[in-house]
């Protein structure tokens, strides 16, 4: 799951990174309303941190951006104590929840969970299944009846994502874009490293899953013999 955290407040920003990045988010930050809203709108997000008080661009008119382009990424605003009408035209315009600064650890978590849930995605922290997959992305490691086995980040982030999507064919540009970001200098040969990982560990594993090269698209995953 990728979280784009929009901050002018660097050190803030920074404390919420570390904190997410410990609770196995993929993380990208930004400090300014105009880089806050191009981030944004690249569709790659499946949560935005939003600060009201933004340098160029405030956080409100972010909101109304993404919204207006049909988005419905989850939104949860960080405001100041007593920014009350701030609150309200955030919700007004679309805003998931909102946390008033200082916030601890916990309740950003928790809120974190609950907007995902509104809008009925599966958690990181929870199990997900395919054939006879089970993968805890909070540890996290793969499960094959009965037998686990130790997964390194983004072979659990790669694995995740194929999951979600289940039958549905994924490009290695669309895993480049939510493994590194949009703008990272990941290439096609990134993808290809993990996904061979992940057939060894799937081999080795006697998982009766398989991932699936669809030539010139991209991967799918699918039930079959055991590899």
């Amino acid at each position: 799951m990728r979280i784009l955290i929009v901050e002018d407040e660097q050190h803030l920003a920074e404390a919420l990174s570390q904190i997410l990045k410990k609770n196995h988010y993929s993380v990208d930050m930004v400090h300014d309303g105009e880089a806050g809203l191009d981030y944004a709108l690249s569709g790659i997000y499946d949560l935005l941190l939003l600060d009201i008080m933004l340098p160029g661009m405030d956080g409100i008119e972010i909101l109304k951006s993404v919204r207006s382009e049909g988005m419905g990424v989850p939104i949860i605003l960080l405001t100041a104590k007593g920014e009350t009408p701030d609150k309200i035209a955030g919700l007004d315009h679309g805003a998931d929840d909102y946390v008033a600064k200082p916030f601890s650890a916990d309740e950003l978590l928790a809120r974190i969970r609950a907007a995902m849930r509104r809008k009925g995605e599966v958690m990181p922290e929870d199990a997900l299944k395919f054939g006879d997959l089970e993968l805890n992305a909070t540890n996290p490691k793969l499960t094959v009846r009965g037998k686990e086995l130790k997964l390194i980040p983004k072979e659990s982030e790669l694995l995740e994502l194929l999951i979600v999507r289940k039958q549905a064919v994924t490009s290695k540009e669309q895993m480049i874009e939510k493994l590194w970001g949009f703008d990272s200098e990941a290439e096609h040969n990134n993808v290809e490293v993990y996904i061979s990982f992940l057939r060894k560990k799937l081999n080795f594993l006697g998982s009766t899953t398989r991932i699936t090269t669809i030539r010139g698209i991209g991967y799918v995953l699918e039930e079959g013999q055991a590899q």
